[in-house]
């Protein structure tokens, strides 16, 4: 049996957590917006045209943030075509994902949504084909109060008072060949920084987040980030970064390692921002937004087919992975990794939201909503990782795989909720054979006592969820011992964990 330790301490603290870690997105893509969060025709539906089943899954997320209305689509998107009355908005060809765009929501329509969740808006402004002036304009329609042309053009259509927008992505993946209006770091940079001080001469309130690398292996990664930022460094508050893990191999042990590659990514992006800081002699730190994050492989080869076989569908069923079990702990790795940079990360996008490499899934055609394997990992953290990320010194054993060394069996991240008293410590053992044994030392605490410790795995790692068929799901386990200040539990194979804990100060 193996056996990791753990020594967390409330005086070694690494940053609190920013409650914008927990957030997600939507992009008009798929059936995530059609057919998913708006679906007129849905017996749940409110007046508006959105299910209200699909609520009552998204609120326990409690999300603060949503990324909209795009990822690739923006870069070809007209926002004025998603305002004023509907039967007066024209169907477009989206010609990021090939399908058609009705344009029946909009920021109209999804400012409300999100109102109904409690979440605020993250926006995104189109700088593939567009520019400044048009994100101007979307800019003085959502945040100024009247009494101009675009300010009036919300008030005429029912809004108003302003949607108070407060942060705003500057493009997206404009590294990317793929992005209509691809740009080079230079001619982005340029074009981003201008955008950034026009947007602010309307509204200084607001916070600005440059587009980063789509991802480590692009051949531009990190030069693209010291162009964009020697350009943009003074003028935005975070530069994003975007992720996905999937299993390219087939084999398991590399997979379950693959949060490593997320772990140096974030290293080489901050260290590319000191290095920018450094040159320019700056005073600020560059904070990041990991605004795509997730795993998405299943759907890829066969969505391409897919769209070039069938293009211009109306809310094509597109990106629809379905997770397994070894998704899920995966999945919790890199949310463990997330949030361990907290001192740095302070936006994280689960990307998507709905139907999209989701958490959460509507059958076709207005069906059931059910929740995927990853829907729990994500909800534990919303609900018991906010507070303040320990330091923790880890002693855990060690494995190579194909591609990876030194693999840690142990992924761990503790957070400290002094509020509540509670310490949780968020763990994934990625052992595919053996429980992982994990004794953790809570060194300037006292009264340590178990609340609970929920696990969640499975004896077939490739099972998953679907309609009526939850069986992935987390459990509460048994066998956790407190000695002292020592806690000592035992991580099943391939498992998600959460350890709950009741704790004093010295």
């Amino acid at each position: 049996m193996l056996q990791a330790n753990l020594h967390i301490d409330p005086h070694f603290t690494v940053a609190n957590v920013d409650d914008r870690l927990f957030s997600s997105f939507i992009e008009h893509l798929g059936r995530a917006v059609y057919d998913g969060i708006y679906c007129p025709e849905h017996p749940s539906a409110n007046a508006a045209g959105f299910r209200q089943d699909l609520l009552d899954l998204i609120r326990p997320l409690n999300i603060p943030l949503i990324r909209y209305p795009g990822g690739n689509f923006v870069s070809g998107y007209r926002w004025e075509d998603g305002v004023g009355p509907k039967d007066q908005r024209p169907v477009r060809l989206d010609r990021a994902w090939c399908t058609l765009e009705t344009n029946q929501v909009g920021v109209q329509e999804f400012a409300g949504w999100c109102r109904e969740i409690g979440a605020q808006v993250m926006m995104a402004v189109n700088l593939g084909t567009r520019g400044i002036d048009d994100a101007c304009n979307l800019l003085e329609y959502c945040n100024h109060p009247s009494g101009t042309l675009y300010s009036n053009l919300r008030i005429s259509h029912g809004a108003p008072q302003p949607y108070g927008i407060k942060t705003w992505c500057l493009g997206n993946e404009m590294d990317g060949p793929w992005q209509v209006g691809h740009k080079t770091a230079e001619e982005y940079g340029r074009l981003a920084v201008e955008t950034a001080r026009a947007m602010r001469k309307i509204d200084d309130s607001i916070q600005l987040v440059a587009s980063g690398s789509s991802f480590p292996e692009m051949p531009t990664f990190p030069q693209w980030e010291a162009t964009v930022l020697d350009h943009v460094y003074e003028d935005v508050d975070y530069l994003s970064i975007h992720q996905y893990l999937g299993d390219t191999t087939q084999n398991l042990k590399d997979f379950l390692a693959k949060s490593l590659t997320t772990e140096r990514f974030i290293r080489d992006v901050l260290a590319t921002c000191d290095y920018v800081k450094a040159r320019k002699r700056s005073q600020k730190q560059m904070m990041l937004s990991f605004d795509e994050w997730n795993l998405w492989y299943h759907s890829v080869g066969s969505d391409e087919a897919y769209r070039k076989a069938t293009p211009w569908q109306y809310a094509p069923s597109l990106v629809e992975d379905i997770y397994t079990m070894a998704d899920a702990a995966v999945f919790g790795t890199m949310l463990i990794t997330i949030l361990r940079h907290a001192d740095r990360i302070k936006i994280a996008c689960l990307a998507q939201l709905v139907n999209v490499i989701a958490p959460i899934m509507t059958e076709p055609k207005g069906g059931q909503a059910w929740i995927q394997s990853i829907y729990w990992p994500f909800l534990h953290a919303s609900l018991y990782g906010r507070g303040t990320v320990l330091h923790a010194a880890v002693d855990s054993p060690r494995y190579d795989s194909k591609n990876f060394t030194d693999v840690p069996y142990l992924e761990s991240v503790s957070i400290y909720n002094h509020e509540k008293g509670e310490v949780t410590i968020f763990a994934v053992n990625r052992s595919t054979d053996s429980d992982l044994v994990l004794k953790t030392c809570l060194d300037g605490f006292t009264q340590v006592s178990l609340i609970e410790h929920i696990t969640m795995n499975h004896s077939d790692l490739q099972i998953v969820n679907g309609p009526g068929a939850e069986n992935i799901r987390p459990r509460k386990a048994s066998g956790a011992v407190v000695e002292g200040k020592t806690v000592t539990a035992a991580l099943p194979p391939v498992s998600w964990n959460v350890l709950r804990l009741s704790v004093r100060e010295k």
